[in-house]
């Protein structure tokens, strides 16, 4: 075992791709959905861009992670069988992209239990990874998700590596797989003017050096590279060949793998 990672491994890498769709903006406002314009970017993710970033990861030989909201899985039904046909994991990401924080503790369970009931439906199998649309958990969130058979979570910042947190009023715990606004591509993309989401629109080789730099620290300290990426940004054909280059990038430094994150999340129970 080299440092926190069995064997040789001195460093995991997690692609990971939040397939919100038009979630995201209705729950933001749901008059959005008579802004065709907005709409259409938004189906951009999972219609055109999904399939490109599928085929991507296939050429890279690169398992990712998924996480769907309920209303994206059963509006897209085929493109969810898809992915798990792939390889990929399908993981939770809210119905609506409800973030926890603005619901009531019912509403939040009923949410999160909808969401297995859509995917294991579409899958076959329940999933066991949950990501809070917008990171932000409720005081409810980790004893739900352990209560409804969920492995891990993927929504806190408090560490650069894997870590366990303990589930309030019970001795279990789930594992977090730490992510950081640093390590995400909305912040550099989003640009909605009718959402007033007035944002930089940085350009790929902007966040290439970004994230290049973030890995090459994450390296250096034998962490996990955990980067979150939304089809409908990450997607556009330009910025997809600068994903590519940094999966390239990744793969000039020996002994990093490539892996979902339930695997991660497997291997720190049994490490």
């Amino acid at each position: 075992m080299s440092g926190i990672w069995p064997g040789a491994t001195k460093c995991v890498a997690m692609l990971t791709f939040d397939v919100d769709g038009v979630s995201s903006w209705l729950n933001r406002n749901p008059d959005f959905v008579n802004h065709p314009s907005l709409m259409s970017m938004a189906e951009y993710g999972p219609s055109v861009a999904t399939p490109r970033i599928l085929d991507m990861l296939d050429a890279h030989g690169i398992k990712a992670s998924f996480y769907i909201p309920g209303f994206v899985a059963e509006t897209h039904v085929d493109m969810v069988k898809e992915i798990a046909r792939r390889g990929h994991e399908v993981a939770h990401h809210g119905y609506m992209h409800e973030p926890p924080s603005t619901l009531s503790p019912d509403e939040e369970k009923s949410v999160l239990e909808r969401g297995i009931s859509i995917l294991e439906g579409i899958t076959g199998t329940a999933p066991v990874g949950y990501r809070s649309p917008s990171w932000e958990l409720s005081e409810h969130s980790l004893e739900f998700l352990s209560s409804l058979g969920f492995k891990y979570d993927t929504s806190l910042m408090g560490d650069d590596a894997p870590y366990m947190v303990d589930v309030p009023g019970t001795d279990k715990q789930l594992v977090e797989l730490p992510i950081h606004w640093l390590l995400d591509d909305a912040p550099n993309f989003v640009y909605a003017p009718v959402a007033n989401r007035l944002g930089p629109m940085r350009n790929p080789d902007e966040v290439f050096g970004t994230w290049a730099a973030e890995f090459e620290g994450i390296y250096r300290y034998g962490s996990s590279f955990n980067l979150t990426m939304h089809p409908q940004y990450i997607g556009r054909p330009g910025r997809l060949l600068m994903l590519e280059r940094l999966i390239d990038h990744i793969r000039t430094f020996p002994n990093v793998e490539f892996m979902r994150c339930q695997d991660v999340a497997e291997l720190w129970v049994n490490r």
